[in-house]
């Protein structure tokens, strides 16, 4: 689903940006998709944590030809060995398992989760071992669909600036900070777009 704010966003940091505006132009009929299955979601941030776009596509689509259907309970009764062979380091199953058994806990918490605001998500979600500040970041842009989160963690990210606007790495608070607020409130936006300038696909989680 594409996100209601991303035309009005493209508009917006056109204007604004003219390094963001090329790199925009370059990519004309693509857009970040929206993910409301916010297990799915959390699940495939996990997966793509320090990996390309493409080793994590191609985990993704082992992982969920597992079961016909993908959800926590069933999740958690997948063999250990069967998730190694697909890919996932030990470390990345037992996060797979924390956000399972977190999903059964707080069936409340998860079905009433876009009437909170984004600071009570970050502070639900981070108890979660394994969920970090960038995977709730992950999160927040593509299951949540906030326009104007600015990833300052990740290293994708990070690196398409530095390529972009000609930086060195790392690059500097003080140009991040501007940054965010020439974009603001489209930083979203613009983090998709600046990942599509490295990767050969699209980022989707």
């Amino acid at each position: 689903m594409k996100p209601n704010y991303w035309n009005k966003g493209k508009l917006y940091l056109s204007k604004n940006d003219k390094i963001l505006k090329s790199i925009i132009n370059n990519y004309p009929k693509e857009h970040l998709l929206i993910n409301k299955n916010y297990y799915h979601c959390l699940i495939n941030s996990i997966i793509g944590q320090q990996i390309s776009v493409t080793a994590a596509n191609s985990i993704k689509n082992r992982f969920f030809s597992l079961n016909k259907k993908i959800n926590p309970q069933n999740v958690l009764k997948i063999k250990k060995l069967s998730l190694v062979k697909i890919g996932l380091s030990k470390q990345k199953i037992n996060y797979i398992n924390n956000i399972s058994e977190f999903f059964i806990t707080n069936k409340i918490f998860i079905n009433k989760i876009e009437h909170y605001n984004e600071n009570e998500i970050r502070d639900k979600l981070i108890q979660i071992k394994g969920v970090g500040p960038w995977t709730v970041d992950m999160f927040l842009i593509f299951s949540i669909g906030n326009s104007n989160v600015f990833p300052k963690g990740d290293l994708g990210f990070i690196k398409a600036i530095a390529t972009s606007y000609k930086k060195k790495i790392p690059v500097s608070d003080i140009f991040l900070n501007r940054l965010y607020k020439k974009w603001s409130p489209f930083n979203s936006v613009a983090t998709w777009y600046l990942w599509r300038s490295l990767d050969p696909l699209p980022i989707n989680y």
